[in-house]
């Protein structure tokens, strides 16, 4: 679609709640082993794994598992056959998110307006049964092979889905208890596009613009513009890459994974000290920027409550605006294509994206790329 016209063929412009979605549902890795990979983000990240699908379970296409952490929900599947579409899709992109799904009331509705807005459709609303009852979905097409499901779940009382059985591990809980934003890459040129999409088929409004002069290093440089939808509560910043010396981190990751996809989710955790000592503890191997951005911490963010001796020991980022601030930091690539990541986050009054942070974000990001040989 070259552009996205409301029904009479004019723009839409106006902001909208429409769809009135309620949460991030869960987010769908479709993986090369699932139980190898439910095991990372058990043992690794302090998800609990709650539920399984699979051959025992009546499912004869693929192994799924459902972890939870907090209000965090992922489900990694794996296929069982070469010819599935989980297997073309994994030859294709490595391990990577295949889907977003929203909770809504009315999946019916939710589809309806969207695919009128211009949204491509994946499935039309079906229901799965069983004796916890009716479990209502349909689903649209996004950048790349991303799609957002809608799922209802008034009418069905089971654990997650049909097919889907509780399981019970040992748990250790890291600390993570949402999903804040999830991000995704586009193509040179795409992101206005995407933006438009966002926009005009889900009613989402524009948050911040960061342009290459915000978030660019002497090297490589990117572009991001960060939607969320009317309630606030779901964002989801989209990037392109910007012209530069050398190949930038979206570049790198567009040319792995194969195309556009969602390149890292960041997970909201209450205490990020915590969080951060038993994910090093579980081994998680976090990016570093240079000693010397701790020595400039103090004047450039002011006072915080944290210990700054612990959060450089720790490699925690720190960035101020006018509401409060934030901490964060992020992995190495949890795969090993250099593609996705993990965020994790930790706000105190900020609403911000780490603007402060990107340059030696970047440099670190950078450092990475060029023992990959890919700078």
């Amino acid at each position: 679609m070259d552009s996205i016209k409301s029904p009479d063929d004019r723009p839409i412009t106006e902001e909208a709640n429409f769809l009135k979605l309620k949460n991030v549902d869960h987010v769908h890795f479709w993986v090369g082993n699932a139980k190898h990979a439910m095991f990372y983000w058990w043992k690794g990240f302090g998800f609990k794994p709650v539920a399984y699908s699979g051959l025992e379970t009546g499912n004869r296409q693929f192994a799924s598992y459902l972890l939870e952490s907090g209000n965090a929900r992922l489900v990694l599947s794996a296929p069982y056959s070469p010819s599935s579409e989980i297997s073309g899709h994994h030859l294709a992109h490595g391990d990577g998110i295949k889907a977003i799904a929203f909770e809504v009331d009315d999946v019916e509705q939710a589809y309806q307006a969207t695919t009128s807005r211009g949204a491509r459709s994946e499935w039309t609303p079906k229901e799965e049964k069983d004796d916890d009852g009716t479990y209502i979905t349909a689903a649209i097409q996004t950048y790349g092979e991303v799609i957002h499901i809608f799922v209802e779940r008034k009418a069905y009382k089971g654990i997650f889905a049909p097919t889907y059985q509780p399981i019970d591990y040992p748990h250790q809980d890291a600390g993570i208890r949402a999903i804040d934003h999830i991000v995704g890459n586009v193509q040179l040129g795409k992101m206005n596009y995407w933006v438009n999409w966002y926009h005009q088929v889900m009613g989402f409004r524009q948050l911040m613009h960061f342009d290459d002069k915000d978030i660019s290093t002497e090297y490589s440089a990117l572009m991001s513009k960060v939607m969320e939808n009317g309630s606030g509560r779901i964002k989801f910043p989209i990037n392109e890459p910007a012209e530069g010396k050398r190949i930038s981190q979206i570049e790198e990751y567009l040319e792995y994974y194969r195309g556009p996809g969602s390149q890292h989710i960041a997970m909201i955790t209450g205490n990020i000290l915590e969080t951060m000592e038993k994910l090093h503890a579980n081994g998680i191997e976090f990016l570093r920027v240079p000693n010397e951005y701790y020595d400039l911490l103090p004047d450039r963010v002011g006072e915080i409550e944290e210990n700054l001796e612990l959060i450089k020991k720790l490699g925690i980022l720190v960035d101020k605006d006018d509401e409060g601030y934030l901490l964060q930091v992020f992995t190495k690539p949890i795969q090993d294509r250099p593609t996705s990541f993990i965020e994790v986050i930790q706000r105190k009054g900020s609403r911000g994206f780490g603007k402060g942070n990107f340059k030696a974000l970047f440099e670190s990001l950078e450092y990475e790329q060029e023992r990959r040989g890919n700078l």
